[in-house]
């Protein structure tokens, strides 16, 4: 998806090893076909038991009650939404790499974004795991669905918890989405090279008859900007709504105007941690050093240096807004944030978000994968202590002293604490089993344009396959004609060749998309932008008609003397509603753009179509082509300079 670089040194140095198409399928897909390593079955064993460990305290809770937890009077919340708010965070890495690096360019993500878009996938599971046990009645969850109940109550859509309920569902699905969009190309490379037919067809089914074409890319490319466009204003919206279930409250230490872009640079912050615990000991244990390489985690530590000075930056603002803004109860929650019961959950806080982070400073820290590591678990910890710091200390100490209360964690506390993490390693490790974790097609696509694997048939003289044998007819009606070709550049040339020979029904199969095969093809603009505008256009209008009927017209309810119908108010979950529509339009019109899924295509008959996710590439001539002869146009693919010539049947 990114643009292909004009000359190879610009983007050799992100990849190291000499890898070329085919050792590259072989390096990435070779972790799924293989045997489970010792490694991989230990870690498993232990994320599942902690896993169990949280689902059986996850039921215990449910049927016993959130009495078990340590939570009291005024501290309401607790490690509940301590964690809740921390696993959000966590999954804002993976936006933040794959759509908005992508929007800037910057090919280094292109070995990263897998690990971060499936990081993101697992974190907002275990957020909503906690949110949802949080309600007490569980059971209840749907009533934050805007759908009548038996009592034909409706939430309440001027409540920032509503908008929440709606931001981070959103940010889940569209997160799903472009993940899968993401995974579409690669799971069709494990499809062809699975052996057994139980993998070949679940691989195949989940790749939707990904074939490569050109079509194929050039819609696909379309819908991947689109929704990387769509998921950066999503990224930074989450976390900002999730700050107003702090900042909309009069509770002293939350009631604050900073909040938005502080929650946003915490969450990056987070985020960017836990990708880097987690690619160092994975490069290392998948052997995927020369794709993820130090200078991918070197940029990776630059940007958490870089969060972490501006996170500094708002700790240093709470102390002068409670100062200049002259509240007593705005200084007094500050001083006893420092000097406090809880100022040692403080100053963790302080020494591991920000003092330990300036480490990176030096080069040599940045490039040793295990000093990084270090400070990437200490940045987590501090920024769970952050979190436990905003949620805990302003509840435990509220306007009244009479009712001032410390929180203790029960065991119950705890043992869902550590079942979060198992929750979120248990996919995360059958992810890396089962899923290719390095997007194939972007890596490949910042090779040079020549194959450098050598190839003798490749190298034959046009034409010579063709006069020593022709290609043999299939029996019953033909599809047309396919070729192979060495490489991305030979590609587009056979493409301009056979259209000035008049063909116009052709199209082309690769790895990844060629530069300039849309135009060759005479492809037009592609009209996946148009169905996520429209997709736009209807989440906008139904979300703020469901909003203002079920507020206006079916459940008038004045809250806090808001009026009925409150446009400021339904902003939040329009803008929400709006963005999943949208990407619900741009994947849709991709798929139906391409015919997508189909379970067979004459191309899959091809002897070797199968490397066509690898590193074959492929020109395609349909029978239905005015031009079309089956002796006449193998010998004009063959003079363009394909190879391995055949007839295809349909």
């Amino acid at each position: 998806m990114n643009p292909r670089p004009d000359t190879s040194t610009a983007t050799t140095p992100l990849i190291e090893g000499g890898h070329d198409f085919a050792s590259l399928t072989n390096l990435v897909c070779g972790l799924v076909e293989r045997r489970a390593p010792l490694w991989w079955r230990l870690s498993f064993a232990i994320a599942a038991t902690l896993a169990t460990i949280g689902g059986l305290l996850t039921i215990y809770v449910i049927s016993t009650g959130i009495g078990v937890w340590g939570m009291n009077s005024p501290v309401a919340w607790a490690f509940d939404i301590t964690n809740f708010v921390f696993w959000v965070g966590i999954g804002h890495a993976g936006t933040l790499i794959s759509a908005i690096l992508f929007l800037f360019r910057q090919k280094w993500r292109s070995s990263l974004n897998r690990f971060a878009e499936a990081m993101t996938l697992f974190a907002v599971a275990c957020a909503g795991m906690y949110v949802t046990i949080h309600l007490g009645r569980a059971w209840l969850f749907w009533y934050l669905v805007p759908a009548s109940s038996g009592n034909h109550l409706y939430p309440n859509f001027r409540s920032a918890l509503s908008w929440d309920f709606a931001a981070v569902a959103t940010y889940a699905t569209v997160s799903t989405l472009f993940w899968y969009y993401g995974l579409i190309p690669d799971l069709a490379s494990v499809r062809d090279r699975a052996s057994g037919r139980a993998r070949r067809t679940i691989y195949g089914l989940l790749a939707l008859g990904w074939r490569g074409s050109g079509r194929h890319w050039h819609n696909y490319e379309t819908g991947y900007l689109t929704l990387a466009a769509l998921a950066t204003p999503l990224v930074v919206s989450v976390h900002t709504i999730v700050s107003y279930d702090f900042a909309t409250s009069v509770i002293p230490g939350w009631h604050s105007t900073i909040f938005p872009p502080y929650f946003v640079n915490g969450a990056i912050l987070s985020g960017l941690s836990m990708a880097i615990t987690l690619m160092v000991p994975a490069r290392f244990l998948c052997g995927l050093k020369d794709l993820i390489t130090t200078r991918h985690l070197e940029n990776m530590c630059m940007l958490i240096l870089a969060t972490s000075l501006l996170l500094g930056y708002g700790y240093l603002i709470e102390p002068l807004n409670a100062w200049y803004g002259g509240d007593a109860y705005e200084r007094f929650v500050f001083r006893d944030r420092t000097s406090g019961p809880y100022a040692w959950c403080f100053w963790t806080m302080v020494a591991c978000n920000i003092v330990v982070p300036q480490l990176f400073w030096f080069r040599r820290f940045r490039t040793t994968p295990r000093a990084m590591f270090v400070i990437a678990i200490l940045v987590n910890v501090g920024m769970w202590f952050e979190r436990f710091v905003i949620v805990v200390t302003s509840l435990s100490r509220d306007y009244l002293p009479s009712s001032w209360e410390m929180f203790y964690p029960t065991w119950v506390d705890l043992g869902l604490l550590a079942g979060g993490f198992g929750l979120f390693a248990t996919p995360f490790l059958l992810f890396i089993r089962f899923v290719p974790i390095v997007a194939l097609s972007e890596v490949k696509a910042m090779l040079p344009q020549a194959d450098p694997r050598s190839d003798a048939a490749s190298e034959s003289e046009p034409g010579r396959e063709v006069a020593e044998s022709s290609p043999v007819v299939p029996a019953g009606p033909l599809y047309g004609a396919m070729a192979r070709l060495r490489g991305p550049g030979e590609l587009s040339a056979a493409v301009e060749r056979m259209r000035a020979a008049g063909y116009r029904r052709i199209d082309t199969c690769s790895p990844f998309p060629v530069q300039g095969i849309a135009e060759a093809l005479g492809l037009g603009r592609s009209k996946v932008t148009y169905c996520a505008l429209a997709g736009g256009i209807f989440g906008l209008g139904f979300a703020y008609l469901v909003q203002w009927f079920q507020s206006a017209v079916a459940y008038r309810l004045i809250t806090g003397g808001k009026p009925i119908n409150s446009p400021e108010l339904f902003t939040p979950i329009t803008f929400e509603t709006t963005i999943l529509y949208a990407a619900f339009g741009a994947v849709g019109g991709m798929l139906l753009l391409n015919g997508l899924p189909r379970l067979y295509h004459p191309v899959f008959r091809g002897r070797s179509f199968a490397r066509v996710c690898d590193d074959g590439f492929f020109l395609v001539v349909e029978a239905r082509d005015a031009k079309f002869d089956p002796l006449r146009t193998p010998a004009q693919l063959a003079s363009a300079g394909g190879t391995e010539i055949e007839l295809l049947g349909r």
